[in-house]
């Protein structure tokens, strides 16, 4: 799998926009975030939906030591009191419930993802309740190493675009964006490592 962080789409990347230039100049180039495919990591991206990093992280280390194995089988054990107790709110629960249904019913199966494009993909997860594109476009960037996604959903993607730039407006984002495709994942690496860097947190 050839990782959305290269020295070579990077050198691509840095001639389509001098936004990143600026970024890679300031900060260098942003780590390539990846996590493993599977079940685990879909609904640690789930718990991470509108929430800060910080929170979403914390709830889910409390589900992962509650909880005897990380597995869907187990989750949809979990009683809605046990839920709570590991800081899942009502919503999330109805998510996590229908993502192991999905698991355990073999509607979703994680090994056949990488097979699909990525539309494909886009339409077998967001046909599971609480998954929607952002959740998609976290997960296939991060699992699957998709190189052209642009969560225009992600508020720290949004707003550094707003602050590095003159554009304001969600279609003006959308529009820049076309700029730099085929790598648009890879813009939203450098647009992350500068809020995150900035503000000196950590994914």
């Amino acid at each position: 799998m050839n990782p959305i962080v290269n020295p070579r789409d990077i050198q691509k990347l840095l001639k389509t926009d001098k936004l990143f230039v600026y970024i890679h100049e300031l900060y260098g180039p942003p780590p390539n975030w990846s996590r493993p495919e599977g079940f685990v990591s879909l609904a640690q991206i789930i718990l991470e939906q509108q929430v800060s990093l910080a929170s979403a992280k914390a709830h889910f280390l409390k589900l992962e030591a509650y909880l005897p194995a990380f597995t869907p089988a187990e989750m949809i054990r979990l009683t809605d009191a046990e839920m709570r107790r590991c800081q899942i709110s009502r919503q999330k629960m109805v998510y996590l419930r229908a993502l192991s249904q999905a698991v355990l019913g073999k509607t979703l199966e994680f090994h056949k993802l990488g097979q699909l494009n990525q539309e494909e993909v886009r339409q077998k997860l967001t046909h599971i309740k609480g998954i929607g594109e952002w959740t998609t476009d976290i997960y296939q960037m991060f699992c699957l190493q998709s190189k052209d996604l642009f969560p225009i959903g992600d508020i720290a993607v949004v707003n550094t675009v707003k602050e590095l730039s003159r554009i304001k407006t969600r279609e003006g984002i959308l529009a820049r964006s076309e700029k730099w495709k085929p790598l648009r994942s890879l813009a939203t690496y450098y647009l992350w490592h500068h809020y995150l860097s900035k503000r000196k947190k950590n994914v």
